[in-house]
């Protein structure tokens, strides 16, 4: 029988979802937050427990993890925002997933799992082939800072596995579905929602509903296999399909103007250019222009046929995003 869960990262987008969904099954679940303001509605639910906690504190961690069963290691720094952003980044998701997988293994968690990222699979300039598990990282410009942390945490990870851990990944596309206005990829939404959205950029990726990945985190503690990375995606796009589906969810115009990589680069150096005398953050940076502007692909083949995800149409997850946010 299952005994308390811990998820940490719990007032994230992901983590949110995922908390409602495992109480939704009866489970008494712990959350990780490291500010108990931002619980929002979450506090009001019947068998959450929480531990105030930081994944760098490690006092706080052991606290967090003692009497815990499973943990699903959801706390992350997702981040395009330039050098600033690097050192919390690589903090958060480096040495957090080695605090955190340490803790279990210390404390005789029966399994982990770890929220990684289709980022951690690397991207190759030149490779359009559609990615799976098997593929190996390599060094390559189109691997972004967060791209680069979230391959280290995996090898944590797989480091805490050689030394008894039960833990499996599980990699998440770009996740959308409804969240916390100006929250993560709810931007996106918002920003085409109020014709705010300057362009189109010219690549493609892969989009995923947040309650399948919820779900796939749910299959992948139960049916998982420790070791193995399992990726959660749903159906690539174009990003011109994308925004258009979503304007058309939102029943507005999309953006008339398309932005090249070559273009979308320019931007981005003068965005992180002028970054540096206001001290702000830049609106894009040329890491982001290069992610948006590589054509990415991804299968779903063994998250479906190992763990039993199904995993719904964009349009679905537009329509439900677009009321949410109306």
């Amino acid at each position: 029988m299952t005994g308390r869960v811990l998820v940490t990262g719990a007032t994230g987008f992901l983590g949110s979802h995922l908390v409602r969904r495992l109480l939704s099954e009866g489970l008494d679940v712990r959350a990780l937050v490291r500010r108990p303001d931002r619980l929002g509605d979450l506090s009001d639910l019947p068998g959450l427990e929480v531990a105030e906690g930081d994944v760098l504190d490690v006092d706080s961690l052991q606290d967090a993890v003692s009497g815990i069963s499973q943990v699903y290691h959801c706390a992350a720094f997702v981040g395009f925002g330039g050098k600033s952003e690097v050192p919390p980044m690589m903090a958060v998701n480096v040495q957090g997933t080695a605090n955190v997988v340490d803790a279990a293994l210390r404390l005789g968690v029966s399994r982990v799992v770890h929220t990684s990222s289709i980022a951690a699979l690397g991207r190759s300039e030149g490779n359009t082939d559609c990615l799976d598990e098997g593929v190996v990282w390599t060094e390559s410009p189109l691997n972004t800072a967060y791209a680069r942390s979230k391959h280290l945490a995996e090898l944590e990870v797989h480091r805490a596995i050689a030394e008894g851990l039960d833990a499996v990944l599980v990699n998440p596309s770009l996740i959308m579905g409804p969240g916390r206005s100006g929250e993560n990829t709810t931007v996106i939404a918002e920003k085409i929602r109020d014709g705010k959205l300057p362009a189109i950029p010219s690549g493609a990726t892969n989009v995923v509903d947040v309650e399948d990945v919820a779900e796939g985190h749910v299959a992948a503690m139960r049916l998982g296999v420790s070791g193995e990375r399992y990726i959660l995606a749903g159906e690539n796009l174009s990003w011109d399909k994308i925004i258009r589906t979503l304007a058309d969810a939102f029943g507005v115009d999309p953006p008339r103007r398309r932005v090249s990589m070559r273009a979308a680069l320019l931007l981005g150096a003068l965005s992180e250019f002028g970054a540096t005398i206001t001290r702000r953050k830049p609106l894009m940076t040329r890491e982001s222009a290069r992610v948006t502007g590589h054509r990415s692909c991804y299968r779903n083949d063994r998250a479906r046929s190992e763990l039993g995800v199904a995993f719904r149409p964009f349009s679905e997850t537009a329509g439900r995003l677009a009321e949410a946010l109306s």
